[in-house]
């Protein structure tokens, strides 16, 4: 009786382990897992006024296939954006900006396409204020909205819509399009 409880005993813990990974072969990601480098050429339109500025961005995210049922997110981000590159800066002052931001997207799929996947995208940073003798730093939070289309699944198109507010500065919307490559 002993022996047949030992042997069940190896064959269920067998069943449940893994494989041993074989040396020098690349660990296995979860799948659903990537790594997204994207660029991104936008407008600012900054309130009040709707006066258009430059905003370019540009970072790097990682989608964790355990986190796809999570509501919050399933992507980190960390982000750089440059605004304001034209002869007035931000918020119509002789400020440029420039923005390192940390974030948490949601990719979500659209019925009946596999072409076009959405996105929300809720980022924190610190923004630093340039063109005086000192920086000023003030707290950046963003929210966007956006559409992917997939050229296949390395390459993407990027569409969105965000809403930020600055610290001491009024709110302003950016509309963006940009480039993504995943691997």
């Amino acid at each position: 009786m002993l022996a047949l409880l030992s042997c069940s005993t190896a064959i269920l813990h067998a069943q449940a382990t893994t494989p041993a990974q074989t040396p020098g072969a690349p660990a296995q990601e979860p799948a659903g897992t990537s790594t997204d480098l994207f660029v991104m050429a936008g407008s600012d339109f900054d309130r009040p006024g709707l006066l258009p500025r430059a905003n370019l961005n540009i970072g790097i995210g990682h989608t964790f296939g355990f986190l796809k049922k999570d509501p919050i997110g399933d992507e980190l981000t960390f982000a750089y954006t440059y605004e304001n590159s034209g002869s007035r800066g931000f918020f119509h002052t002789g400020f440029g900006e420039h923005t390192e931001q940390i974030g948490v997207m949601k990719n979500f799929s659209l019925p009946k396409t596999k072409v076009i996947t959405g996105y929300t995208w809720v980022q924190e940073g610190i923004t630093s204020y340039t063109g005086h003798a000192h920086v000023e730093n003030r707290l950046d939070t963003g929210l966007s909205l956006g559409a992917i289309v997939h050229f296949n699944n390395n390459n993407s198109i990027w569409i969105q819509e965000s809403y930020s507010k600055v610290v001491t500065v009024p709110w302003y919307t950016t509309t963006s399009v940009g480039y993504t490559y995943s691997f």
